[in-house]
C-alpha cells in the first residue's frame, strides 16, 4: 500500500511540473591546489544556492545516472517532495570497452545495470584521487556467473573497466555522496545504461547482440522517468525486476514470486508505452536499411588524442561513441566487417611469424636451425680438399701424395678439421678413419727392397722419411696381378 502512494504522488507531481533537469553539461570550477582536505571539502556556494533554489537540503538523498554512449553522469537528488531533480551532469572523461554489460575479469568493459553503493563503498584513499565502488558484481551479475572486481567510478581519467572522471568533477561527486550519507539514505543507487532508452535509440540500437538485455533494464528506465524516484530492484529467476509488489521472498536464481505492478506506476506506464510503441514505429521507419555502428574504444580515444597532448601518460580521455559512431547502409557496414576480418587475419599471420623468429634467436642473435644435407658427404670432401696443407713432421707424413697412386692424393689429413670449430671437426672424423683404413702405402713397381720414392704436395723434398719406411717394410708384398690366381 506505500508503494503505490508513494507512486501516485511521484507520478502526479511530475505530470504538474514536468522536466526542470538542465541538459547542459556542468563544468566544474574547482581549484584543487587550494583543497586542504579531500574528504571533508565543502561545495561550492554555486551548487548550495542552486540546491536552495530547487528546493533541495544540503544532506537530502542522490542518485547517479550514467549513459554510456553520450560519456555523461548525472547526479539527481531529491526535493522537499521527495521528488528526485537532476542537480549535476558532468562529462565522463573515460570509459573503456564498447556498450554492452561487463562479463568477465579483464575484459575491459564497464558495468551496465542498477547497482546500490553503500557508505563502505566510499574509498578516500584511492590511488586515483577518490573512488567509488560500483560493487560490481550484483545480485543479477552473480546468478548469470558474471565477474570482475574493482569496478569503480574514480578520477584520474584513466579506465581499464571503471567510469574515470577529472580529480576536479571526482571532488564534487565524492562530497555530495558523502553529505547524502550523513543525511541518513543508505544506500545510493547507480543506474549504469547504455543511452537514453529513447524509442529513437532502442530503434538505431535493434541489431545490437545485447538488445534482450537492455528491453530488460529498460523497465527501470521507464519507471524512473515517469516516477522521478529510483525504482525498487530486485532480481528473481536470473533477471531484473522494478517496483514489483509481492508477498514472497526474491531469489536471484529462483522462480519469481507472485508479484503485481502498483496500480498508478501501472496506469501511467500504459500511457508512457502508448506513445512509445507510436514513436518506435516511426524511427524504425527512419533507420530501415541503415544499421549503427558501434566504434571501438581505440577510435574514441582517436577523436580525442589532442586533449592528450602535455598532459600525464596516464590521462586517457575516451570521446563519446555519438561522436566516433555512425549510420550506415547495411551492405557498407557488411563490407567494412570483412575488411575489419581480413586485416585481422593479416595480423595474426604477422604475429605468428614474428613468434617463429623469436624462436630462432637468443640474446637478440639468429641462431641457425639446424638441417640435414642430403648431399652431406661430397661437401664435407669438398672442403677437406680445399685445407690447406700443414707443414711440419707429421703434417708432410700425412700430406703427401703421389702421381702413381690416384688414391692416395684424395687421402684425408688427420687434423683437417679446423680447432674452432667442434661440430666441423665430428664430421671429418668418420670419413679420417675410413680412409686411413684404405689407404695404401705408396710405392713404386719396383723390386722390394727397392727404397720406395714420394713426392710432397707443396713440391719440397723427396724420398722417404725413416717412419714411412719402416711402414712400408712391414706390409705384405703384393703380387703382380697377373700372379692374382697363384698360389
Amino acid at each position: 500500500m506505500r508503494l503505490t502512494h508513494l507512486f501516485a504522488v511521484s507520478i502526479l507531481a511530475a505530470s504538474l511540473a514536468g522536466c526542470t533537469a538542465n541538459e547542459a553539461l556542468d563544468t566544474v570550477d574547482v581549484d584543487l591546489s587550494k583543497v586542504s582536505s579531500k574528504t571533508n571539502y565543502q561545495l561550492s556556494g554555486k551548487i548550495v544556492q542552486k540546491m536552495q533554489a530547487m528546493s533541495m537540503a544540503k544532506t537530502s538523498p542522490i542518485m547517479l545516472r550514467i549513459f554510456k554512449e553520450e560519456g555523461a553522469l548525472e547526479v539527481w537528488k531529491a526535493n522537499s517532495a521527495n521528488r528526485f531533480e537532476m542537480l549535476r551532469q558532468y562529462k565522463i572523461c573515460a570509459w573503456s570497452g564498447k556498450l554492452g554489460p561487463k562479463l568477465k575479469e579483464g575484459d575491459r568493459q564497464a558495468p551496465e545495470g542498477f547497482y546500490p553503493l553503500s557508505p563502505g563503498q566510499m574509498n578516500p584513499n584511492s590511488s586515483y584521487y577518490l573512488a567509488i565502488n560500483t560493487g560490481y558484481p550484483n545480485r543479477y551479475d552473480q546468478a548469470n556467473g558474471r565477474h570482475g572486481s574493482n569496478l569503480m567510478i574514480h578520477g584520474a581519467c584513466s579506465s581499464s573497466g571503471c567510469y574515470s572522471m577529472t580529480d576536479e568533477q571526482m571532488l564534487e561527486i565524492f562530497a555530495l555522496a558523502r553529505d547524502a550519507y550523513k543525511g541518513g539514505q543508505q544506500t545510493i543507487q547507480l543506474q549504469s545504461l547504455p543511452f537514453r532508452m529513447t524509442a529513437e535509440n532502442m530503434a538505431r540500437h535493434r541489431n545490437s547482440p545485447h538488445i534482450e538485455f537492455w528491453n530488460m533494464l529498460k523497465p527501470g528506465y521507464d519507471q524512473f522517468e515517469i516516477s522521478k524516484r529510483p525504482p525498487e530492484v530486485n532480481v528473481c529467476e536470473k533477471k531484473y525486476v522494478f517496483n514489483q509488489q509481492t508477498d514472497g521472498k526474491f531469489s536471484p536464481t529462483g522462480q519469481c514470486p507472485a508479484m503485481s505492478t502498483p496500480a498508478a506506476m501501472q496506469s501511467a506506464l500504459a500511457a508512457y508505452n502508448k506513445k512509445y510503441d507510436a514513436d518506435y514505429a516511426k524511427a524504425m521507419s527512419k533507420y530501415e536499411g541503415m544499421v549503427w555502428y558501434e566504434p571501438t574504444e581505440a577510435e574514441r580515444k582517436a577523436i580525442v588524442a589532442k586533449q592528450r597532448v602535455g598532459k600525464e601518460l596516464a590521462y586517457a580521455p575516451t570521446g563519446s561513441s555519438l561522436d566516433a559512431g555512425k549510420l550506415m547502409k547495411v551492405a557498407d557496414l557488411e563490407k567494412q566487417m570483412a575488411r575489419r576480418a581480413e586485416l585481422e587475419e593479416a595480423k595474426k599471420a604477422i604475429e605468428l611469424q614474428k613468434a617463429e623468429l623469436e624462436k630462432t634467436t637468443r640474446n637478440g642473435k639468429n641462431i641457425p636451425v639446424p638441417q640435414e644435407n642430403p648431399i652431406a658427404r661430397p661437401v664435407e670432401q669438398a672442403a677437406i680438399d680445399q685445407a690447406p696443407a700443414k707443414k711440419g713432421f707429421f703434417g708432410s707424413l700425412f700430406s703427401r701424395k703421389t702421381a702413381d697412386d690416384p688414391q692416395a692424393a684424395t687421402q684425408v689429413p688427420i687434423d683437417a678439421a679446423p680447432a674452432d670449430a667442434a661440430s666441423t671437426a665430428g664430421a671429418v672424423e668418420k670419413p679420417v678413419e675410413k680412409n686411413k683404413a684404405e689407404a695404401k702405402p705408396v710405392t713404386a713397381q719396383t723390386p722390394a727392397n727397392t727404397t720406395t720414392v714420394a713426392t710432397a704436395e707443396n713440391g719440397e723434398g723427396t724420398g722417404t722419411p725413416p717412419l714411412e719406411q719402416a711402414a712400408t717394410e712391414q706390409q705384405p708384398k703384393k703380387k703382380p696381378f697377373w700372379k692374382i690366381w697363384g698360389n
